[in-house]
């Protein structure tokens, strides 16, 4: 990892995600009836999980209103869960105020146009590996995984690298398995 990549992410409290085409491949699936479906990675989930767990926050900032998204961020104990947002600027700054970080102890994660005002913005930027152009020349970092395709868990493990705490998670799960093994 770059040193100054390391140096933004050992500094990193909070993420912040866009859903569509970051936690999703982007598609919106809708049947006759107008249900919505959304297709998200169990491993970006799982990553989510783990930095929680770690005492870093999540938020969520879309410009869409789904109630697919309301559920999955149930699931994952995510509550700050911004919908239907124009201006995405004005709310990181009102999450920010809220949990009393600066930017720069923000981390964020986008993929098209829309999020390039809050990317500019954070201490940490991110764009999907599929991101438009425009996404990827304002970021610190692009992923090698595509959006709903493990990019944001590639994400978490690179905070969790960054602040040295990677190791104990993979520890933590070779303990529990080798345990459960020896009898």
């Amino acid at each position: 990892m770059k040193n100054i990549i390391k140096a933004k992410l050992e500094k990193i409290k909070l993420l912040i995600l866009d859903v569509d085409g970051v936690m999703t491949d982007g598609r919106i699936i809708m049947d006759d009836a107008g249900r919505e479906m959304k297709n998200f990675h169990v491993r970006d989930g799982h990553g989510l999980k783990l930095i929680q767990r770690y005492g870093i926050k999540v938020a969520i900032i879309t410009g869409r209103q789904s109630k697919v998204v309301e559920h999955r961020m149930k699931d994952l104990e995510i509550k700050d869960v911004y919908q239907k947002v124009f201006n995405k600027k004005e709310v990181f700054e009102k999450i920010l105020k809220k949990h009393k970080l600066s930017a720069d102890e923000a981390a964020f994660m986008g993929d098209d146009i829309v999020d390039i005002p809050v990317l500019k913005r954070a201490g940490f930027s991110a764009a999907v590996a599929d991101a438009v152009d425009e996404v990827k020349s304002s970021v610190h970092y692009i992923t090698q995984n595509t959006g709903g395709h493990g990019a944001v868990r590639e994400l978490c493990e690179m905070i969790l690298q960054a602040q040295d705490k990677w190791r104990e998670v993979a520890d933590r799960y070779e303990f529990k398995t080798n345990k459960s093994n020896k009898k």
